[in-house]
């Protein structure tokens, strides 16, 4: 069960759009320091009335009201419904990208957001979209990832991705894990994962060789992006392929920035 799950500041209410992408559904996370009577919404999900509605009347019952709106990154899932909950709420939306926010600030690399009560740090983290940023709690030792590390699985590197960015970012996370005592890592889809340490190196790892298995696929003469989707995902639902897609154009991008694309390769 993910709804009603989190840590002592952090709380999730899960939204009803569940897809093979975003998993059980978009998780709206609700942080409020113990006894504060703010709070802040992080990704209000997809524009979905009723969700909104649930979202604003768990932080009514719990004597707070919403002070900010924050956004992990801009995809729809996550930020389609900002802009009607701030009307609903009144509260102003911060967001890295200029685009989307609303009466409000950026999220920037070393912000501290304290409307909650407590200290939110922003930690930027670009990859899966360009945009992407995590939030840190350190009275909780947990980090919200976004979509940058999911609950289960591994990330798709979107078209506003990259995959440089995104292998930067993890190793950032890695070294934060150490830094902070990260113990608890709260994604935007999925469930909570307990063990950081442990899912970050398996992610690094896990890009790693999926970056060794479209160079090999490379040597073996495959030239184009749906010749390597179907020679390193055959094991993985064909309904899946169209998103494996993604992550093996942003291979091919990176192994070109590298200088280690060969002639002839059809991104």
């Amino acid at each position: 069960m993910i709804d009603g799950t989190g840590t002592a500041r952090a709380r999730c209410v899960l939204a009803p759009n569940p897809s093979p992408m975003t998993l059980d559904g978009t998780n709206t996370w609700v942080i409020a320091e113990p006894g504060s009577p703010r709070a802040v919404v992080v990704a209000p999900g997809p524009d979905h009335d009723g969700h909104l509605h649930r979202v604003r009347d768990q932080v009514t019952a719990a004597g707070q009201r919403v002070a900010q709106i924050l956004l992990t990154h801009s995809h729809p899932d996550h930020s389609a419904g900002a802009a009607a909950f701030a009307a609903l709420t009144g509260a102003p939306v911060l967001a890295a990208d200029p685009a989307f926010r609303l009466d409000g600030e950026g999220l920037s690399p070393g912000d501290t957001v304290t409307a909650a009560g407590g200290e939110i740090h922003v930690v930027a983290t670009p990859g899966h979209s360009a945009d992407s940023v995590c939030l840190h709690l350190p009275a909780d030792h947990a980090l919200l990832t976004g979509d940058t590390v999911l609950g289960r699985g591994t990330t798709v590197i979107a078209d506003d991705g990259n995959l440089t960015d995104y292998l930067a970012s993890l190793d950032r996370l890695r070294e934060l894990t150490d830094q902070a005592e990260l113990a608890v890592l709260l994604p935007g889809h999925g469930p909570l994962l307990t063990n950081p340490a442990t899912t970050l190196d398996y992610y690094i790892s896990h890009r790693h060789e999926r970056l060794a298995e479209v160079a090999a696929a490379l040597e073996a003469g495959d030239r184009t992006t749906d010749q390597i989707v179907a020679r390193i995902y055959a094991d993985v639902d064909r309904a899946l392929w169209p998103f494996a897609a993604f992550s093996v154009r942003a291979a091919l991008e990176y192994l070109k920035d590298q200088g280690s694309l060969p002639p002839g390769v059809q991104q």
